[in-house]
Parts: structure tokens; C-alpha cells; sequence
């Protein structure tokens, strides 16, 4: 589950956009973000664990000084949840290209330290970031067009929105033990 709290700010700001003042949804991603690294970091968390929720920060930082500079934009409140996911985008691929994929960090606080530099523990944080990658890719991508072509149909949005966590997650959850079954079946079999 760490990696759901990662996403806890942008999860709020999504609950809270077009309930409240899109500042007010903003400015709660940016406290829940701030806070998230606070308290993770006094608990010992390492900085590449807390990728997403630093890059939240940044994200929420910009987004709340946009809003409370033009707080009657239409293209402020009305892009920034496409905007959200293209940044998520932006953050994935660019822990892939800078050779260090952001899910790896926060799987090293799930294995033994033994494991964590293995070949097969990176291919394996490698896919499921590039899986993420290409989720928000798609969000960000599909929600910016839905919102300019279709800018009344919310649910559409929300599937989008809700598939576009709930695959990676499914994913991520299911995929390392798929490989395990790959690579211990084999052992397994040479050792009868």
C-alpha cells in the first residue's frame, strides 16, 4: 500500500476539485504533499522512496501560486487535472530516463536489502514504472482532449481518471509475483 499513500494529495485534490474553490482543493495537495515527505522523512524514509510525493509537492507548489495569481481562470481549474497527469507523466518517464525508476525506491522498503540491486528487482521496477508512465501518459493525454471536445461529460473523466490508477496499481501489485513464479519455477524444477 505505499504506493496509494504516495498519491494521497492528488488523490484529495481530485475528491475536492469542483466541490470547493479549485485554490482551496490546490492548496490541500500542497499541505498533504509537504506533510507526506515531512513525516515520512522524520520516520527514516529515504528521498528516492518519496519521489511522487516530492514531485507532488513541486507540482502543488506551482498549481496553488497559478491559482491564487489568476483565481478566475478557466483554464487553470479547467486543465489542472489533465495538467496533474501529464506531470506524473513527466516525473515516471524521467525516473526512467535518468536510469532510476521511482517505484524503486519504494519497493526497496519492501525486499531485503540483498534483493535491491539485482537485475531482475530494477527490469522489474523498470516495467511496472513504465506501466505508470504510459497510465498517466494516457490520463493526462485523454483527459486534456475530453475536456476540450467533451468539457461537460465528468464521468468520462472519472473513468478515465479511476483506470488510470487502478491498472498500475493492479499491476504493480500482481506483475513481481509473476516474475517470482517465472524464476522460482525453473530452480524449483532443476532441484528435483
Amino acid at each position: 500500500m505505499g504506493y496509494v499513500r504516495s498519491f494521497v494529495p492528488w488523490i484529495a485534490v481530485a475528491v475536492l476539485t469542483g466541490s470547493v474553490d479549485i485554490r482551496w482543493a490546490v492548496l490541500t495537495g500542497l499541505v498533504l504533499a509537504v506533510g507526506l515527505v515531512a513525516v515520512q522523512r522524520r520516520a527514516g524514509r529515504g528521498w528516492d522512496a518519496q519521489v511522487i510525493e516530492c514531485s507532488a509537492a513541486l507540482f502543488f507548489a506551482v498549481y496553488a501560486a497559478a491559482a491564487f495569481t489568476a483565481p478566475g481562470s478557466a483554464a487553470v481549474a479547467h486543465y489542472g487535472s489533465p495538467l496533474s497527469s501529464v506531470w506524473l507523466a513527466a516525473t515516471a518517464w524521467g525516473s526512467l530516463a535518468l536510469g532510476r525508476p521511482f517505484t524503486l525506491g519504494i519497493a526497496r522498503t519492501q525486499v531485503p536489502e540483498h534483493v535491491w540491486n539485482s537485475p531482475l528487482f530494477v527490469r522489474v521496477n523498470r516495467v511496472i514504472t513504465a506501466v505508470w508512465a504510459v497510465a498517466f501518459t494516457v490520463s493526462g493525454a485523454g483527459g486534456a482532449l475530453l475536456r476540450h471536445y467533451r468539457p461537460d461529460d465528468g464521468t468520462a473523466r472519472t473513468l478515465l481518471t479511476v483506470a488510470a490508477f487502478v491498472v498500475p496499481v493492479l499491476f504493480t501489485v500482481r506483475y513481481p509475483e509473476t516474475v517470482r513464479g517465472r524464476h522460482t519455477a525453473p530452480r524449483a524444477e532443476a532441484a528435483k
